[in-house]
């Protein structure tokens, strides 16, 4: 039994979240190979065989993988597939792209999202926005997973000596094209990586505020920032800070919720954080049900209050 990682990487270095899937994929069994296809990536297939757990690293460098577009990533990942019993990847924008397209390529069903292994054949998946968990038994020659980082500790980054496989390169399938990235640059820590999450919702009431209110405390704490879809949709912020179902699923050591209720949606992205802390004036929001320190105050006042103690 073998198991095939789909990397995620910068063309550089690998993404924090390859690293919780490698831990995944050791927990199933077997040899953990895993696939970095990109041009000019030998440095994140060096960095890749150093990771405690992999026994092999494919390597794929060719100009189809310069802009790293999900449907050349799939056609090289069924191009290696052979051999393979499970073929993982991140719960990310990227993995959720690339792994539907491999398993309708495969003709085999995906399990997403998991959170725990059982066994090769068996592991559970939250559901209903977190409020129940299913556990899957597939039957699948090929099993197609995703893997939700948050559930499984990062593989440590050095200590393997696996060998680089050089492989061939997919052509382009021709079937989209790269037109152009608007990157956001913070010298913050990436939010799904962050020990501690500043995190902001509608009650902030503007994208000023927001700003105003939270970029002090965030700094006083060497905080990531984040938001609840509210306040992303509302415009306070960019859809990259959204942390919740269908953003971002995070588990810091701390997580505060400044001015958000607590909906479902965003609780689904959140609740798994070590410490959850509260602001909110409003002493029957949703958020307190979860939180293991809330306050009740006017967030205007608490939060200035809060960053002039630090």
């Amino acid at each position: 039994m073998a198991n095939l990682v789909i990397a995620e990487h910068d063309q550089g270095s690998l993404k924090a979240a390859t690293l919780n899937v490698i831990s995944a994929a050791v927990a199933i069994g077997g040899d953990v190979h895993v696939l970095v296809a990109g041009h000019n990536a030998a440095a994140a297939a060096t960095a890749a065989s150093q990771v405690v757990g992999v026994s092999k690293v494919l390597h794929a460098d060719g100009a189809a993988h310069a802009n790293l577009l999900s449907e050349n990533a799939a056609a090289q990942v069924v191009a290696n597939a052979s051999g393979y019993t499970h073929i993982l990847a991140a719960a990310t924008a990227y993995g959720k792209s690339v792994a539907p397209r491999v398993a309708a390529l495969l003709d085999k069903a995906q399990i997403s999202d998991i959170i725990k292994v059982i066994d090769a054949d068996t592991f559970v998946r939250p559901i209903y926005a977190g409020n129940a968990y299913a556990t899957v038994k597939s039957s699948d020659s090929v099993k197609v997973l995703t893997v939700r980082g948050t559930a499984f500790a990062a593989a440590a980054k050095t200590g393997g000596s696996a060998t680089v496989e050089t492989v061939a390169a997919v052509a382009d399938s021709g079937v989209a094209s790269f037109v152009s990235a608007e990157v956001t640059k913070s010298e913050r820590p990436e939010l799904t990586a962050a020990k501690i999450i500043v995190s902001g919702g509608r009650g902030l009431g503007s994208g000023d505020k927001y700003r105003e209110v939270l970029t002090p405390l965030a700094d006083k704490l060497g905080a990531a920032l984040g938001a609840s879809r509210a306040a992303v949709d509302a415009g306070y912020v960019p859809n990259d800070y959204q942390v919740g179902q269908t953003g971002k699923i995070v588990a810091p050591d701390l997580y505060i919720a400044i001015g958000m209720s607590g909906a479902i949606q965003h609780l689904a992205g959140m609740k798994d954080s070590k410490v959850i802390v509260a602001i909110n004036k409003d002493a029957d929001a949703p958020i307190f049900g979860v939180a293991d320190y809330g306050l009740v105050a006017d967030l205007f006042d608490a939060v200035p209050e809060l960053v002039a103690k630090l």
